[in-house]
Formats: C-alpha cells, structure tokens, sequence
C-alpha cells in the first residue's frame, strides 16, 4: 500500500507542477502580445518621424539666398 500512496503522491506533485507551468506559460505569452504590440507602435513611430524628417530635408533644400 505504501508505494501506491508514494506513486499519488508524485502524480500530485506532477500535477501542481502542470498546472503552475500552464499558468506561467499562459503569462508569458500575454506578455510576449504587449510588448509585440509596443514593437509595432514603435515602428510606426519610426517611420512617421522618418517621413517627417525627409519632408523637412526637401523643404530645407531650397537654394540659399544670395550674400549680397
């Protein structure tokens, strides 16, 4: 009798251990989903500011006025 307390034992064991990893899992991916979205914004950042900055090179590409 006292092997199969032990084998329920560890299955118990094996279960909680399940569970937290499950658990801890299901963590992980919903944080991996908020810093994916935070990538993306990110990006979009860049590129806005990237256009901007071009749009702001062109317009300073107007010659210079004459020194006299």
């Amino acid at each position: 009798m006292g092997d199969i307390a032990a084998l329920e034992a560890q299955i118990a064991f094996v279960e909680d251990t399940v569970q937290a990893l499950d658990e801890a899992l299901a963590a992980q991916q919903q944080h991996i989903l908020r810093l994916e979205r935070q990538i993306e914004r990110l990006q979009q950042q860049l590129k806005d500011q990237g256009a901007r900055l071009d749009q702001v090179a062109a317009d300073a590409s107007e010659p210079p006025p004459p020194h006299y």
